[in-house]
């Protein structure tokens, strides 16, 4: 008898705990910002600082992190950059953490018109990561500047 069981328990376990993960609930909002939170935590934190704030030659965010929504190459920048491109997270998650810190620590920098970021569009952009990360952003912040859109270069080094 258990040797008839036995294929039938292999066929039929790995289909059934498959079941179960599918009909898990979805998360809620509040479950979402909780995760983007501790993803930000843990994947961004270390080097942007606890409230953005940078550290060393990693740009700060706090307050300015939204001005790169003003225009779209900014926008893309944010999520092609190699911490996020790149980061251990799936696209979800990875659009979960970009729009609350956006939402968390743009502060005044943060567009009126700000549109969340989509897991379709994060999905696409992060599949074309940036080499230059740093000579892209001072090329970026530069337009910053010729398009009104900042008053003057952050004091962070730029390298």
């Amino acid at each position: 008898m258990m040797k008839t069981l036995a294929p039938l328990l292999i066929a039929v376990l790995p289909t059934s705990s498959l079941w179960a993960a599918e009909t898990k609930p979805p998360l809620t909002a509040e479950q979402r910002e909780q995760r983007a939170e501790f993803n930000y935590k843990m994947f961004c934190r270390g080097c942007h600082g606890p409230a953005g704030e940078g550290e060393k030659a990693v740009p700060h965010m706090n307050g300015f992190v939204g001005h790169f929504l003003k225009f779209e190459a900014g926008r893309n920048y944010l999520v092609q950059v190699p911490g996020s491109a790149n980061a251990a997270l799936n696209d979800e998650q990875l659009t979960e953490a970009l729009n609350w810190i956006v939402m968390n620590i743009s502060g005044d920098s943060l567009p009126e018109n700000f549109k969340p970021y989509t897991v379709e569009e994060v999905a696409k952009l992060r599949q074309e990561p940036l080499f230059e990360a740093f000579e892209f952003r001072k090329k970026l912040l530069n337009d910053m500047l010729q398009k009104g859109i900042i008053k003057e270069l952050p004091a962070q080094p730029l390298k």
